[in-house]
């Protein structure tokens, strides 16, 4: 038998050692919910929607209207009186055949695809081929055998370079006849028979003048600023006027003095001011007017106030990018493909106020005067 002092440390082991292993579970427990707590907090937020917020230009499109070409004068010819008919002769002649009825451009039949194929047609002129391919791909859904759908798929991917592709669709035009084809007949087969114009053939002849730039000091409703855009053509050069296109981009200052893109293209207005187009001094100009509103009328308050900072001008023929010029400078950085350089020699010429006899209704802006 033990020896009676030994029974007290025996029975004063055991609550310690019990103690022991209520704490490790505690703290296994404690562990636990811990690591379930992370994981719900993951899930959860895994559920949540993440916004990308991404900066898209939002360029100001103006193309010249179709029936902007100049028409040859008529000329007043005097002319002898006509002589008297000559008598009939007793057998009868053939009857004259009419006149052939003009060929003319097809219509889409459903309205769902005439609206993708015109937007297509801006996508194209504005450069975005991407956007212009998926518009046209479904319009082509909707009619399958319209020759004006399939014709542009022929410029959007020779403008792409897509050679194969594009003569394709050409090939595909051009076997469905005049009938079927219309007008789109002949521009198939002279794509097939002369082979592809490139656009950039056309750098060099095709420029923009210098932009002019004036701030209408006078304008009390807000902030006015007229731009005078100048496109040039080298004397020789014959151009399509419906692959022409001027396209703007708009900067503002925000009220914490970020630079950031017009939202709102309402603010502009433009008209081409030398219409009829029959280049003489080989010149055509742009007038575009913008106009920033007061705060609070037409300006988001969320967004404070806004002021005029510059603008990005390009040039644009069959999709390609001719010519730039931004101002500031610094702009150039903002466009979307880099422009062409840093815009060359040629710079906007800007004046914080309108000349002293400037006209709105007259049709350009008066000359600067000489320094």
């Amino acid at each position: 038998m033990p020896p009676a002092s030994s029974q007290p440390s025996s029975n004063r082991k055991v609550p310690a050692f019990t103690i022991a292993l209520c704490g490790l579970a505690l703290m296994a427990i404690a562990q636990l919910l811990v690591a379930g707590m992370a994981l719900a907090t993951r899930f959860e937020e895994s559920r949540k929607v993440k916004i990308v917020e991404k900066t898209v230009a939002k360029p100001v499109i103006v193309r010249v209207p179709d029936s902007t070409l100049a028409k040859p004068p008529v000329a007043a010819v005097a002319q002898a009186p006509a002589p008297p008919p000559p008598a009939r002769p007793i057998a009868s002649e053939p009857p004259r055949r009419p006149d052939p009825t003009p060929v003319r451009e097809p219509e889409i039949a459903d309205p769902r695809a005439e609206k993708l194929f015109r937007e297509a047609r801006e996508a194209r002129v504005a450069g975005d081929m991407g956007k212009a391919i998926v518009k046209l791909e479904e319009a082509a859904s909707h009619s399958p055998e319209s020759p004006n759908i399939r014709y542009e798929l022929g410029l959007v991917h020779e403008q792409m370079g897509v050679y194969d592709i594009a003569t394709s669709h050409y090939q595909k035009i051009f076997e469905m006849g005049i009938p079927q084809a219309g007008k789109y007949y002949d521009l198939a087969a002279r794509k097939l028979r002369d082979g592809f114009d490139k656009p950039d053939a056309m750098l060099g002849k095709l420029s923009l003048g210098r932009v002019r730039i004036f701030k209408n000091s006078n304008y009390e409703n807000g902030e006015q600023v007229f731009l005078t855009i100048p496109v040039q053509k080298a004397p020789t050069e014959e151009i399509d006027i419906a692959e022409l296109a001027v396209s703007v981009v708009f900067f503002n200052r925000n009220s914490k003095g970020d630079i950031v893109q017009l939202e709102n293209n309402s603010w502009v207005s433009q008209v081409w001011t030398t219409l009829p187009f029959d280049w003489v001094g080989g010149e055509e100009s742009l007038r575009m007017i913008y106009t920033i509103p007061k705060p609070g009328d037409g300006v988001d308050p969320l967004f404070g106030s806004v002021s005029y900072y510059g603008q990005t001008v390009s040039l644009i023929y069959k999709g390609e990018t001719m010519a730039v010029q931004a101002w500031p400078s610094d702009l150039y950085a903002r466009m979307p493909r880099g422009g062409l350089g840093d815009g060359g020699s040629m710079q906007p010429e800007f004046q914080d106020s309108l000349p002293p006899d400037f006209n709105p209704d007259a049709p350009l802006l008066p000359p600067l005067p000489e320094n």
